[in-house]
């Protein structure tokens, strides 16, 4: 059996992003590690949410290590930045946050933790980190890095498919300003031109429709980020099953050598189509 390390910029990123594969890989058998950069510490959190007392990077510590067992995973673990908030705000500067590592001091970190797992596969997230945020542009960087350090031989890019993200917004009915569906093409933070990855880039398309249960189940224990109300868990059956059934991969390392659409794959672990 192989392991699998999934690096992630913050607690939630892993179950919204790749929570099937590492649950499918997992019930096959295989170790399954998730590593998160930040403590998540700049999220967003609803007024009262919170203990007395209580810091939002504890909360998501729980939250992670919860959504962890739902999807039956081996371990998670963090590298222990603080969370860099969104791009051109003032958390980008704090000494302390992943944006402003050092890539080599937090390479050598991360590649520590890939030796000590024995790690066969690793995945980090496409060079725009999908949506923009520093901290996941700095996952793809620190992540390909760490991959070099510890020789790890088969690297993935956990991205969102661009051209599907596309089709399903033209599919959307307009429900008028104000209304909640999620990403628009007119917020600044999700340029529709630049989010994921086109669909003639993925090499690697693992069906999860098998583990949306699951999936679903370990997105809503991170309910400081991900409450019942958000448009995530407020999507009928149906329509969640559309936008998270399947989790898109590029396989960057070895080079994959077909056409990414002809041959296309689900395959991440090796000998096991997921």
């Amino acid at each position: 059996m192989a392991t699998l390390v999934a690096f992630h910029a913050h607690p939630d990123d892993e179950s919204i992003s790749m929570g099937g594969t590492m649950a499918k890989a997992a019930a096959a058998g295989h170790k399954v590690v998730v590593v998160t950069a930040t403590d998540g510490a700049v999220g967003e959190v609803a007024d009262g949410f919170l203990r007395s007392g209580e810091s939002l990077e504890d909360r998501r510590t729980v939250e992670l290590y919860k959504a962890a067992a739902i999807l039956g995973i081996d371990g998670a673990l963090q590298l222990g930045y603080r969370d860099s908030g969104m791009m051109n705000t003032e958390d980008n500067v704090h000494p302390q946050c992943f944006w402003q590592a050092d890539v080599d001091d937090a390479a050598t970190k991360l590649a520590g933790i890939l030796n000590e797992v024995g790690t066969d596969v690793l995945t980090v997230y496409d060079s725009y980190g999908g949506y923009g945020h520093p901290d996941h542009i700095q996952v793809h960087r620190v992540g390909h890095a760490a991959a070099l350090q510890a020789g790890v031989g088969r690297v993935f890019e956990v991205s969102m498919n661009r051209d599907r993200i596309k089709t399903m917004q033209a599919m959307q009915p307009d429900e008028g300003e104000g209304s909640d569906r999620g990403p628009r093409d007119d917020d600044d933070r999700f340029d529709i031109d630049k989010i994921g990855l086109p669909e003639s880039e993925i090499t690697t398309a693992v069906d999860v429709a098998d583990v949306l249960d699951t999936k679903r189940a370990a997105m809503a224990a991170h309910a400081s980020q991900i409450g019942e109300d958000s448009w995530f868990l407020a999507l009928p059956p149906e329509a969640f099953a559309v936008a998270f059934g399947t989790e898109w991969f590029r396989q960057v390392h070895p080079e994959f050598s077909g056409d990414p659409i002809a041959d296309r794959t689900s395959w991440i672990l090796e000998g096991l189509p997921l």
